[in-house]
């Protein structure tokens, strides 16, 4: 039986900072490959290295056998959001920086708040939660509109922003289907496989059919993209999270994962020499902090509480 589990120490801070530091640069990987491999085709072969991957551990563990009749309706729909979300990553990086798709993307808490909300009577939204909605549609709101000049550039980069937003809104519905369906209870890895297979299938296909599958020039840019998001992001670091989840307070790893979008501005910055414009910096702070509300409410209140100074 898994014991009790604990809370922040000093070993969560540096598995969380090193986690947040990789998925904060894949998006940057994915854009400085674009020239040699196309986007699309990234997304698709990451999700075809890691199910592999996925698969192997699966056959060696043999703790998933029970699950695939009651699951595989669940898996299926959350595999069909997963390869939704990667599309518009993938289709947005082609408009819009990495920078901001690390910022938009990462609404994703908020959509899965409000679908739970609506569903699940045990996750209602309190005051704090609404207020960090309330901040982060402002964000948005800012982040888009706010000194748009509307030049042909602009418009693209807000289609692709667009994009971002449309991403978080599909990484926030498989999180609702998780949580609604039988695969809450059903070993991650088996979850994880259904979204990474289900993905490869989907997004290859589409490739295929529209003929997005070039360019497609294996150089050590491009295989270490592919190579990064396949094995350390969709293999290592999923696999990760959902080791500390079986050990950790879900409610401290959320708010050590605000530090994502953080990393990805930062090296969208750093390597592709992005720049940052104001109503950007103004709107993803907004969206920042509107997440944080929004996903660590319950560690919020209990530090208000502990600040509160006793009658």
């Amino acid at each position: 039986m898994i014991a009790a589990r604990k809370g922040a120490d000093l070993f969560l801070f540096q598995v969380m900072l090193l986690l947040c530091a990789i998925w904060g640069v894949q998006q940057v990987a994915i854009k400085l490959a674009a020239p040699d491999i196309a986007p699309l085709m990234q997304v698709a072969l990451r999700s075809g290295i890691a199910a592999l991957l996925v698969g192997l551990l699966m056959l060696w563990q043999r703790d998933w056998h029970g699950w695939l009749g009651i699951t595989w309706m669940g898996g299926l729909l959350a595999g069909g959001l997963f390869a939704v979300e990667f599309f518009f990553i993938a289709r947005g990086l082609q408009y819009t920086s990495a920078s901001h798709m690390a910022v938009f993307l990462y609404t994703a808490p908020i959509f899965s708040a409000l679908g739970l909300h609506l569903l699940l009577p045990s996750e209602r939204l309190r005051t704090l939660q609404w207020l960090g909605i309330g901040l982060c549609f402002a964000g948005v709101a800012v982040a888009f509109g706010a000194g748009m000049s509307w030049a042909e550039m602009d418009r693209r980069m807000l289609l692709g922003d667009a994009f971002g937003l449309l991403a978080g809104m599909a990484w926030g519905g498989s999180t609702v289907v998780v949580r609604r369906s039988r695969l809450s209870e059903a070993p991650p890895t088996l979850t994880l496989f259904y979204q990474l297979f289900v993905a490869f299938v989907l997004l290859l296909g589409y490739a295929a059919a529209v003929g997005q599958l070039g360019p497609l020039r294996w150089t050590p840019i491009s295989i270490g993209s592919v190579l990064m998001q396949g094995v350390v992001v969709s293999f290592i670091s999923y696999l990760t999270w959902f080791w500390l989840l079986r050990r950790y307070l879900a409610s401290n790893m959320a708010v050590f994962s605000f530090m994502t979008p953080l990393f990805g501005v930062t090296f969208g910055v750093l390597i592709l020499d992005e720049p940052l414009s104001l109503n950007f910096v103004v709107g993803a702070v907004l969206v920042l902090l509107g997440i944080m509300l929004v996903s660590n409410h319950v560690w919020l209140r209990k530090q208000l509480a502990a600040w509160r100074p006793a009658a």
